[in-house]
């Protein structure tokens, strides 16, 4: 079994902190569906401006509203305004993790889906990539 990513929103803006809340990312409900992000499931948050890195679980925030909320003791980790890109991860047999092609969402200034990001499954990177030296 290999852990791979599974899903990613990639470059989403802080647009609230609350440290007082008991704990989680609240993240906008479409933004979940789009990358396969399910309530309660956990993800990690990677904050581009600082480099802090947590776990947490995700919860739904309002469809189209762009929230992006931290919420408890990982609200001192970042602020308002912060980028972060959020990764979900899944365990799959060695056999499928060579094809597996996870969700990627990126979005604007406002946490609009801009376009999915289109990603290769890393067999077929390799397979261009040897067929570009002449290995095949």
């Amino acid at each position: 079994m290999r852990t791979m990513l599974k899903s990613k929103i990639h470059r989403a803006r802080v647009t609230q902190v609350d440290l007082d809340y008991e704990g989680s990312i609240t993240i906008d409900r479409s933004l979940m569906e789009a990358s396969d992000i399910l309530l309660f499931e956990r993800v990690e948050v990677l904050n581009v401006n600082n480099g802090a890195r947590f776990s947490t679980y995700a919860i739904e925030g309002e469809a189209n509203s762009g929230i992006i909320g931290i919420n408890g003791a990982a609200a001192r980790l970042v602020a308002k305004g912060d980028i972060v890109i959020i990764l979900s991860y899944c365990q799959v047999p060695d056999d499928e993790a060579i094809s597996m092609t996870p969700s990627i969402v990126r979005v604007d200034r406002q946490n609009r889906i801009v376009e999915p990001l289109p990603v290769v499954p890393q067999w077929e990177r390799i397979q261009k990539s040897v067929a570009s030296r002449g290995d095949l």
